[in-house]
């Protein structure tokens, strides 16, 4: 990444922050683009070349996460069989990030308008992910059906642990890795299924 682009990533992620924090303090409905903006030193219209809206601007930083999954899965040892590797890699890839903010992922997943985003925005990072497990299995990710689909199945899994976890067992003392785990487990036979063909 070059000095512009480490620019242009360092302005995003002020933006998602200044968004999160306002978004946090009065309500996702009540923060306009103006504020962000002026919370992050830049014009609204700097703001505009980043994002389409301030959903999209709330819920960049937790869709950021996933970008380097893909990595995680190719860094995965060859012969390892393709379950284990995508559990593995899913898992090491969320234990690597740290936790994310809970206050930001409740906002996200009880505001329908943000989960919205959240699952739309998702969706375009998940094509790394889609790509490495082409890779992997030898398979074209654009004529292939399996990829894409074995790439939701895991994002999906995710996702409803993450919610599940947040709903019912962020106290009791079980961590969002147990429910992750938990989560791919579920999973896991779609890229068996694969393997045994």
């Amino acid at each position: 990444m070059n000095l512009r682009e480490r620019k242009k990533e360092a302005t995003r992620q002020a933006l998602s922050l200044a968004a999160a924090d306002l978004a946090l303090k009065h309500g996702p409905e009540n923060v306009r683009v103006e504020d962000i903006a002026a919370a992050a030193g830049v014009s609204p219209r700097t703001y505009n070349n980043y994002f389409s809206s301030r959903e999209a601007a709330i819920c960049a930083i937790p869709v950021a996460r996933n970008r380097e999954l893909g990595e995680r899965l190719r860094a995965r040892p060859p012969q390892e069989p393709l379950a284990d590797a995508c559990v593995q890699a899913v898992l090491e890839h969320h234990a690597e990030q740290g936790s994310p903010d809970w206050r930001i992922m409740h906002m996200i997943f009880c505001n329908r308008a943000l989960h919205g985003e959240f699952l739309k925005s998702h969706k375009a990072m998940s094509q790394p992910l889609v790509e490495a497990i082409a890779e992997r299995c030898g398979l074209d990710p654009e004529r292939d059906m399996f990829p894409s689909l074995l790439a939701a199945s895991l994002g999906t899994a995710v996702r409803i642990a993450t919610q599940h976890w947040l709903e019912h067992e962020q106290h009791t003392g079980r961590t969002l890795q147990d429910a992750l785990r938990e989560g791919l487990l579920h999973v896991a036979p779609v890229a068996s299924a694969h393997d045994h063909r």
